[in-house]
């Protein structure tokens, strides 16, 4: 990072960056960027001091960044070094630029089922998915509700209700006469019946309607989770991370079809909601090992608006060391990371010439990404710094140094962008004005398409922002034959690229931090 230079020239190099034809109107709403050329700060993100801090912070020495191990730990306080150098302050006051993150990483649980005086066992029937506290339960009745889906063309919890009570599901969901997925009116997969993700999707609308519980028959995937959970379990290795809570959370078993035909005899063929009387006892422990991890949270205060928060997000975190090979993590995520060192210092460059930014900036590191999105969820579910309401947008940078093979025989200067119209069409018509004026780059918008099978949408920290109606835009330059291998190192980022899409995040940042109007919401979803 370089220093922090007296920038007289800023001063000198005032220049209206509008035209002529624009209405007084427009002129009016970006005050700042029509008086300012924010190229002045863009200069001071350079590739040689993203490759130069690259190199420190995807090297051995930081042995991966596991969450919560002594790696991630060093990748930390390198951060928090770089903004005390800097003299941009955290938001939490004094020294202190370390959002805790209360983990647990949990081992496989193994539960004890009986369904009208019939064991079950672990593994070859059942095996446990979700489990937030220990739970030993009689139930006298279960509620089946189809496929479980409650969305807005098709829900199997109308007129049935399931508060506090444990829910029956059945993998897929239905199509219409011509074969299209009623939910969505085509053939193409949706959330409700793509693998991991439907698992997801299943449980949150247990959840929402209010569930203790969710049973969960899915065939081919109990086939292919099954084996991996014993694995786990006879290991004895703990296992995943989780966030920790109090709650009490809601309970998850995936079974085979002989056990769901035990708990619904026509489960295969009906998918007609109705209460099921029945004698089940369940008995569950939960294993965990806490942990505590980091977010790394800087700050810079608006001067006109200093309520209204721009958060600027990356995840810190990596695969750690894996069979003894060290995964360093250069393009996921050390390319976002160091890129917000990077726009950090032109935004305090600029506030030191006089002209800082109008709403605040949170400079937003999160920790656990690989594991679950865990410290971006913690910040927007559990301990929001600045209220949720009041923050305007997050550019989340995740994977912006290298070319994916799509592009590697077209066009090499291109980025993927992801979000920006879902919310609102003020940020996304803004995004690419900002392209246009100043980079010039090709924005692809491929895995933005809602039917995209990758569903990247929704494995990155802007998502739990989105969840919440805050607009997003998700940077990203595509998997390519490093990603999550050990051979993702800083030798294979191509750093011209790097700086360009950096800059490109910088001055969509300056914009929406600078316009005289809060970007509008058009498109907000129903939580």
């Amino acid at each position: 990072m370089k220093k922090l230079l007296l920038l007289g020239v800023a001063f000198a190099v005032v220049t209206s960056c509008g035209t002529s034809s624009k209405s007084s109107t427009n002129k009016t709403q970006n005050t700042v960027s029509e008086k300012i050329a924010p190229s002045i700060y863009a200069s001071t993100i350079t590739s040689a001091e993203l490759k130069t801090m690259l190199y420190k912070y995807a090297s051995d020495e930081f042995e991966g960044r596991n969450t919560g191990e002594k790696g991630q730990k060093m990748a930390v306080e390198y951060l928090k070094q770089k903004y005390i150098d800097m003299a941009i302050p955290t938001p939490l006051g004094g020294d202190d630029y370390f959002q805790e993150v209360p983990l647990e990483k949990r081992k496989v649980a193994e539960a004890k089922l009986t369904v009208n005086g019939k064991t079950f066992k672990s593994f070859e029937d059942h095996i446990v998915l979700t489990l937030t506290n220990s739970t030993k339960t009689t139930l006298d009745h279960i509620v089946y509700v189809g496929y479980g889906i409650d969305d807005d063309h098709y829900s199997d919890y109308k007129n049935i209700d399931v508060k506090g009570k444990f829910v029956l599901v059945k993998s897929g969901e239905p199509k219409d006469a011509e074969g299209n997925y009623i939910t969505s009116g085509t053939t193409d997969a949706t959330k409700w019946t793509n693998g991991r993700q439907s698992i997801f999707s299943k449980r949150e609308a247990a959840i929402a309607n209010g569930a203790k519980g969710i049973i969960l028959m899915d065939t081919n995937l109990f086939s292919r989770y099954s084996s991996f959970y014993q694995r786990q379990a006879e290991s004895g290795i703990a296992g995943r991370l989780a966030l920790k809570t109090n709650e009490p959370g809601i309970v998850m078993l995936m079974v085979n079809e002989t056990l769901g035909k035990a708990l619904n005899s026509t489960i295969s063929e009906d998918a007609t909601p109705k209460v099921i009387e029945t004698n089940i006892t369940l008995d569950v422990e939960n294993k965990s090992e806490s942990i505590t991890s980091e977010n790394v949270v800087a700050y810079i205060e608006g001067s006109e608006k200093p309520e209204e928060i721009v958060v600027i997000s990356a995840h810190l975190d990596h695969e750690g060391i894996k069979n003894g090979e060290i995964y360093n993590g250069a393009d996921d995520d050390g390319s976002g990371t160091v890129a917000i060192l990077e726009i950090a210092q032109a935004f305090k460059m600029a506030e030191k010439a006089g002209h800082g930014p109008k709403r605040s900036i949170l400079f937003l590191h999160v920790t656990g990404e690989e594991k679950g999105l865990l410290g971006s969820k913690h910040y927007t579910d559990n301990d929001p710094i600045f209220p949720l309401e009041n923050t305007v947008a997050d550019l989340n940078i995740d994977m912006i140094g290298r070319v994916d093979p799509s592009h590697e025989d077209d066009t090499r200067n291109y980025i993927y962008l992801i979000g920006s119209d879902k919310l609102s069409t003020d940020l996304h018509t803004l995004s690419e004005e900002m392209n246009k004026k100043y980079v010039n780059m090709e924005l692809d918008y491929k895995y933005n398409d809602d039917n995209d099978p990758n569903r990247f949408y929704y494995r990155s920290d802007h998502y739990n922002f989105a969840k919440n109606n805050i607009p997003v835009i998700f940077y990203f330059n595509g998997t390519h034959a490093d990603y999550h291998k050990p051979s993702d190192t800083p030798d294979k980022i191509e750093y011209d690229l790097l700086e360009t899409r950096t800059k490109l995040v910088f001055y969509t940042a300056w914009e929406v931090a600078n316009r005289d109007k809060r970007l509008v919401v058009d498109k907000a979803t129903s939580k």
